[in-house]
């Protein structure tokens, strides 16, 4: 498994709007391979919710989410099978 602190990919979706960042997420995890991880960041204030309630319905797992102070928010999450 990668080293939970440095992600393997890097997903800017920062000025796209709902639903891109979530169909971009959902793209990048299927270019990784099991127990990688994605760093996703987005500016669009649906993601907060997109993005956790679809990993809650896959084998990929959220290890943290983040709200920056300038409207972005971060995602960490490792492929599932």
């Amino acid at each position: 498994m990668s080293n939970l602190m440095t992600p393997d990919s890097i997903l800017d979706a920062t000025g796209l709007q709902c639903p891109m960042p979530l169909l971009k997420t959902k793209l990048a995890l299927r270019e990784l391979t099991k127990g990688q991880i994605l760093k996703v960041i987005a500016t669009d204030s649906g993601s907060q919710q997109d993005i956790p309630r679809y990993l809650e319905k896959t084998n990929h797992r959220l290890l943290s989410h983040t709200n920056e102070s300038r409207g972005e928010f971060t995602f960490m999450i490792v492929c599932g099978e």
